[in-house]
């Protein structure tokens, strides 16, 4: 009878063996739960959209340019206009490499703190290049979600095919969009890193201008960030490099999305409170007041007034307040201002040798300063220091110059984000 029941004993064990196995296969559990991606500039040399006869001036340009589309993506969202639906346009300014299916293809999305939804051109689709469109039909894990499911709910707008199959409509700002079908797939990230069974629109018919989909990293229930959840202990960080850098940017995920300061700085590390706004997608922080050399120019308020956004290239300030610091800026700069700055900039001065390089910002937000550079706030185009910050009718943001060689880690549990100096290049 011992016999008989040690081999009862050794079944019952192998078959809770198998039975665990399979469960952790189709799990949404990440191999690693602590893991990095490269981060890539879309005008940088690693990116699929690199155009080497481009100035950094013109990059700078172009990048600020986009940011005025994705202004009106967020006045759309928080309820200055549009119908609700309206998301960030894929003109981001990052890309992340990611991999996608069973086999694995790899793909390109602007990862977007500013929106959600993961989704990418899929084939057959409509205004899109087929060589960088995902195949559904090519992958053996690919599944289209019903209507009546859970994430089919959590879309802004989404309607019923003949199917049932859940159908999502995203719309831009500039008028560009994105449909498709809502499903699940497995995404890898690279270094052995995959998320089964992960929520993702498949895009079979779209309007915008490159062939990216949107790596959404915001706060809503269908962000990469909220899916993976629990496994990246609701963290993740990253630590952008300036334009004209060799080497790309880094996005961690989990453990590793922390912030250390430097041997010589111990409290160069800075946190404040985030602040849950509808919609939940963006993450709003406090800033209380600037100081521009000697000046402080104070908002007087206390809820939550700025979204961090990694999407958008200039620094975005409501326009009653940016107007007292446009005049702050303007009486430590010490010089007047030219009156034609280039298109989407406001503030500029005729460039002499050192200008502007001393003089310090400090943003301050709730319990935390953030001691800014000089380059992350201004620019030289041509002959013309310019200021990097634009007004806005509504809505206020922090741009990614502004974040350029600091470590932003948001945790998510805590609900909060710390900023702390960086080389990013050493990250």
């Amino acid at each position: 009878m011992n016999f008989i029941a040690q081999i009862l004993a050794l079944l019952f064990s192998l078959s809770s063996l198998s039975s665990s196995s399979d469960a952790c296969h189709n799990d949404k559990t990440l191999i690693r739960s602590s893991f990095s991606v490269d981060l890539i500039h879309r005008d940088s040399v690693f990116s699929p959209f690199y155009n080497s006869s481009l100035s950094r001036s013109q990059i700078i340009m172009k990048a600020a340019r986009r940011s005025v589309s994705r202004i009106k993506h967020f006045r759309d969202r928080t309820g200055g206009g549009g119908n609700g639906a309206v998301i960030t346009p894929n003109r981001g300014d990052y890309l992340m490499k990611m991999f996608m299916g069973t086999p694995l293809v790899e793909l390109h999305a602007a990862a977007d703190t500013g929106s959600d939804l993961v989704w990418v051109p899929c084939l057959p689709c409509g205004g899109c290049d087929p060589q960088n469109a995902f195949d559904p039909a090519k992958s053996s894990t690919f599944m289209v979600l019903t209507c009546d499911s859970q994430p089919c709910a959590s879309l802004p707008r989404h309607s019923c095919g003949n199917s049932n199959q859940c159908r999502y409509f995203y719309k831009y700002g500039d008028q560009s969009f994105s449909t498709g079908d809502l499903a699940t797939d497995t995404i890898n990230f690279g270094n052995a890193v995959s998320s089964p069974s992960t929520v993702i629109g498949c895009g079979h018919d779209n309007q915008f201008e490159d062939n990216t989909g949107i790596a959404g990293l915001g706060g809503g229930p269908l962000s990469l960030i909220s899916q993976l959840g629990d496994q990246i202990r609701h963290k993740f960080s990253y630590c952008l490099l300036p334009f004209s850098s060799n080497t790309n940017s880094k996005l961690k995920f989990g453990d590793e999305a922390t912030t250390s300061s430097s041997p010589n700085n111990d409290d160069a590390i800075v946190s404040t409170p985030l602040f849950t706004k509808t919609p939940t997608t963006f993450y709003y922080v406090n800033l209380e007041g600037v100081t521009v050399g000697h000046k402080t120019v104070q908002t007087g308020q206390t809820g939550g007034n700025i979204v961090i956004d990694s999407g958008t290239t200039l620094t975005v300030l409501e326009s009653g307040f940016y107007s007292e610091l446009r005049d702050a800026v303007r009486e430590a700069v010490g010089v007047e201002p030219v009156t034609n700055p280039p298109d989407p900039l406001d503030l500029c001065f005729r460039y002499e040798s050192e200008m502007g390089e001393g003089l310090e910002f400090v943003l301050h937000f709730t319990n935390a300063d953030m001691r800014l550079h000089s380059g992350n706030m201004f620019s030289i185009e041509d002959d013309l220091l310019c200021l990097l910050v634009i007004p806005s009718d509504s809505i206020s943001i922090l741009g990614n110059i502004a974040q350029i060689n600091f470590q932003v880690a948001f945790d998510l549990a805590e609900q909060k984000v710390s900023f702390a100096p960086a080389d990013c290049t050493a990250i």
